[in-house]
């Protein structure tokens, strides 16, 4: 659109001297001798050697009477040539904008549910941004909130940070549901935490066994996350695998029992405590005291301290003893 001028004279030594610029830029010299040609009707040729953009432009012309002279154009003329290939152009470009968007415009429906599908799921990565995004659900969320917090020791900024979160959906009517593992029963801290929404619009409650933490705003959208370090969560807002995830929060939520319900390790005859029991239950699964101390919420001293005694009440000398007398027991097969 905008080209490039290359006239010139011919200097001393024989070559050409260039004298470049833009269709839409105008040198001083070029500039000054058009305004004199204009206000004195004609410009000798000789004056414009050193402005031969003039012509190029075609701002002068010859004057038909005498050869010697050059004639300005009105610049209303010469801005009207300047524009039409302009003008042209665009209409041209507007026209191919048409054609396009009709050409497409049978696919945008399409491609606008493979982006919502591909959005449905979204990896976030960082603490940073998994914090953010998990403002941003807490502030949108209207109705409930539902989440699974395995009870693993929180630091007293973040239960702050949590405390607060909580009280502004309770404030906003939001009512929330929580699950923790029993051993939260026996953390100061936690029971101080839930102590602050004793209003009935919160409810806490315990289960033996917690895998992983779950966060589900408004079954709308639910955050998981996928690595140990907790670097990594997914933000899940297809509306199948929400619906899906909380199916199995009210699942584990209808076999758990109210936090302040007392405590849920009782005693059997048998000298068998239910998290002995849950103990006995994923040792015969094969899973080693890691394992075990991470799904029940308890450190690895305590879930070995409850294997010892699980011991002592079966009469077993070793491991792979233990696992056989849980098996012929039956204590498995209690009704829990």
């Amino acid at each position: 659109m905008f080209r490039t001028l290359g006239g010139g004279n011919l200097g001393s030594n024989g070559t050409k001297e260039t004298h470049p610029h833009a269709v839409t830029e105008m040198c001083e010299v070029g500039s000054r001798l058009y305004a004199n040609a204009l206000r004195t009707g004609r410009i000798a040729r000789t004056e414009v050697k050193p402005a031969p953009c003039l012509m190029e432009f075609a701002l002068l012309h010859p004057d038909p009477d005498d050869a010697n002279w050059l004639l300005p154009v009105p610049p209303t003329i010469a801005l009207t040539q300047r524009l039409t290939p302009i003008e042209r152009e665009i209409t041209e470009r507007r026209r191919m904008s048409v054609e396009l968007a009709d050409a497409f415009e049978p696919f945008m429906a399409l491609g606008t549910q493979q982006i919502t599908s591909a959005h449905s799921i979204t990896v976030l990565e960082g603490l940073d941004r998994i914090n953010a995004a998990l403002d941003l659900a807490t502030a949108q969320c209207q109705t409930e909130m539902l989440t699974v917090q395995p009870s693993r020791r929180r630091a007293e900024n973040r239960l702050i940070e949590g405390l607060e979160r909580d009280r502004l959906l309770v404030e906003r009517g939001v009512r929330i549901r929580t699950l923790y593992q029993h051993t939260a029963r026996y953390s100061p801290e936690r029971l101080a935490y839930v102590d602050q929404f004793a209003n009935g619009k919160a409810e806490y409650r315990t289960i033996d066994e917690l895998v992983e933490r779950l966060i589900i705003c408004d079954e709308a959208v639910a955050f998981i996350p996928i690595r140990e370090d907790r670097q990594v969560a997914l933000e899940l807002r297809h509306p199948g695998l929400v619906r899906y995830l909380i199916q199995v929060f009210e699942f584990m939520w209808g076999r758990a029992v109210p936090l302040r319900a007392g405590t849920p390790y009782e005693t059997d005859p048998d000298g068998i405590t239910d998290i002995q029991y849950s103990i006995a239950k994923l040792l015969v699964e094969g899973h080693v005291d890691e394992a075990i101390a991470r799904r029940l919420g308890m450190n690895v001293r305590t879930c070995r301290a409850h294997i010892a005694k699980l011991a002592t009440a079966l009469g077993s000398g070793s491991r792979a003893q233990l696992g056989f007398l849980i098996a012929q027991s039956g204590i498995l097969e209690r009704d829990h």
